[in-house]
């Protein structure tokens, strides 16, 4: 009997021991329920940041982190593969007046390293694939975008191509070209560029793996408008261009010879506020009733609907972002919520969105390190 407690004491004791933390990027996760949504979230590393972390968001919208999945440096925007095994990112650096794109096959909860390539020019800050598997990255400083591809096993190939940009604005940030994103609109690429204030249009030759200019081959946004990010309506032929110097939207129409005309633009702030603000980012419901867009500054997402037969906008109102310089945010796969990433606050924010209405209403908060973009997987 005596033996018998003895062994009980020491099985007990064993049982009590400090579990070991887990090693750099393998995260360590509250339990997840069949109904969480996870998501990515790419970061500036100067500061206590170290890459790509991965949290979650359960199915009454709170915010869970679940851990580093990368180790990278400055890792600003994100993009999935269209088959959704591979994870594609900037890292918005100037090496010998380069940047590059890193790419990282999924693996549960942590990102396997497979290549990097040259992004084709100084500070990338966006990049976009398309389901051909032909990549796209946008470098600010350089004002170039660079082609690149990406094979079946989520290798990336050396530079294809550059497109580089030449003009220049009438503001002090527009004094050169500065490609700040670029896009896939079916067949046409539409570079989108900050410096010299327009929209390139350009085609992908297939034979060559080159960038070809198309007719238009630019188109000038408003004096100072400053393009920033555009977004697609999911069944018109619009797209709303996201100008971050004078805080508006401008809706673009792709016509029927496939050229491209400016229709609407509205402001992004109210009309009373003075201080110093900038746009950021935008986004669409997938229904194509309303669009969303982020003020830094405002520190706001400013609510729109849109007009079933015109495409045009309407304003909504305007919530608060409950941080600072919200400078990415994304709506959930099947468009519940809102995700609001606060680089200057170190913060994630979610809400929840009126699918009727539009509006948004405040569900979580958690921290985050220098968060600048978020990717649901």
């Amino acid at each position: 009997m005596k033996y018998s407690i003895f062994f009980l004491v020491v099985i007990m004791l064993t049982s009590c021991k400090t579990e070991t933390k887990p090693t750099q990027n393998t995260p360590e996760v509250a339990q997840e329920t069949a109904q969480d949504a996870t998501f990515y979230v790419g970061t500036y590393t100067d500061k206590e940041s170290k890459g790509i972390y991965k949290y979650s968001l359960s199915a009454d919208g709170k915010l869970a982190k679940i851990g580093l999945a990368a180790t990278t440096n400055n890792p600003s925007f994100l993009a999935l593969s269209p088959d959704k095994k591979f994870l594609l990112t900037v890292n918005e650096v100037a090496e010998k007046n380069t940047g590059f794109v890193s790419s990282y096959q999924i693996e549960k909860d942590t990102l396997l390293f497979k290549n990097m390539s040259s992004s084709g020019g100084a500070h990338p800050c966006h990049v976009a694939i398309n389901d051909k598997g032909y990549v796209l990255a946008a470098n600010y400083s350089s004002g170039s975008v660079g082609l690149l591809q990406i094979d079946s096993a989520g290798k990336l190939t050396d530079l294809l191509d550059t497109q580089q940009h030449s003009g220049q604005g009438t503001t002090a940030r527009q004094k050169g070209p500065h490609a700040h994103s670029a896009w896939f609109d079916e067949n046409i690429v539409i570079a989108v560029d900050l410096g010299t204030n327009e929209l390139w249009f350009s085609s992908i030759n297939t034979t060559r793996n080159t960038l070809d200019s198309v007719a238009p081959f630019r188109l000038p946004m408003a004096e100072g408008a400053g393009p920033r990010h555009l977004v697609q309506h999911p069944t018109k032929k619009i797209l709303y261009v996201l100008n971050e110097l004078d805080n508006t939207i401008t809706s673009v129409s792709r016509l029927a010879d496939g050229t491209y005309e400016k229709k609407q633009t509205i402001s992004s702030i109210p009309e009373d506020f003075k201080e110093a603000t900038k746009s950021a980012d935008i986004h669409i419901s997938a229904d194509g009733k309303f669009l969303y867009a982020s003020n830094r500054g405002h520190n706001s997402i400013a609510i729109f609907s849109i007009h079933e037969d015109s495409g045009d906008l309407s304003l909504v109102g305007y919530e608060s972002c409950r941080g600072e310089n919200p400078r990415n945010f994304s709506l959930t796969p099947e468009d519940t919520y809102l995700i609001v990433a606060n680089q200057d606050t170190n913060n994630l924010i979610s809400f929840k969105r009126n699918a009727q209405t539009g509006l948004l209403t405040f569900v979580s908060e958690i921290e985050a390190p220098t968060p600048v973009c978020i990717l649901f997987d």
